[in-house]
């Protein structure tokens, strides 16, 4: 990047704030429209009208990093879009996997029954459990899959995607800047109720980094804070 461009945008921003001083000063001063005649009247409406237009093109929205930005660019991210998926696994499996909270839910919601079984070779340790879905699990996951993939070993469903519940808090220094938020699941079926509450609230922080068109999420971790992606990985539930 070219050491004039912080320069040129620094002359943007006061080019965009000036204008807007002098776009209220004319407001303030105008008369009633009353005390005008038709034509000035009319000359006068069209100022004001180019001026807001000359603002508009010298101001970019992403110059200032507001929460209302900051909650566009998070929301807008790939990253945050993203669905969460859970893969049921059904089929013998060892006592370390089958307890597991996910399951113990899927159990208790008559989704899924396990019976004792032999261990094969390679898992451990005893005893093992062979997990079949139930008749109800499977009118279920049906709703969610097709058919075909409901009768696989390995089923991976679309359980909850992101909300953003609010921007919290913007600390700037220089061209950086961590963004905290919250944000909460919301379920897509029945299986993503049950193991996706909407009712927690999970905290993040995120870095972002100002470049010559604006502000953005930082990608990657080439410069101080973190990228979305180990934001939401790292959420802690928000109080």
């Amino acid at each position: 990047m070219s050491a004039i461009t912080p320069m040129k945008n620094k002359i943007a921003r006061r080019t965009c704030i000036s204008l807007l001083a002098s776009l209220l000063r004319l407001r303030l001063r105008l008369p009633h429209p009353s005390r005008f005649s038709k034509g000035e009247n009319h000359g006068r409406f069209r100022l004001v009208i180019l001026g807001f237009l000359t603002l508009l093109t010298a101001c970019s929205p992403r110059d200032y990093l507001t929460r209302r930005l900051a909650t566009d660019l998070i929301t807008a991210s790939t990253e945050f879009q993203t669905q969460q998926r859970y893969t049921l696994q059904t089929g013998v499996m060892s006592n370390k996997d089958y307890p597991s909270p996910e399951y113990l839910v899927l159990q208790h919601h008559n989704w899924i029954t396990a019976n004792s079984a032999p261990c094969p070779a390679g898992i451990a340790p005893p005893p093992c459990w062979d997990v079949i879905l139930t008749p109800a699990g499977v009118e279920t996951i049906r709703t969610i899959v097709s058919a075909e993939e409901a009768a696989k070993s390995t089923i991976r469903l679309p359980a909850a995607r992101r909300e953003l519940v609010a921007v919290t808090g913007v600390t700037k220094q220089g061209s950086a800047a961590d963004v905290e938020f919250t944000w909460r699941w919301i379920p897509l079926n029945e299986v993503g109720a049950a193991l996706y509450s909407s009712d927690l609230h999970y905290k993040s922080l995120v870095g972002f980094r100002q470049y010559d068109d604006g502000w953005r999420i930082q990608q990657g971790t080439l410069h101080s804070g973190q990228p979305i992606e180990d934001a939401l990985k790292n959420a802690e539930p928000a109080p």
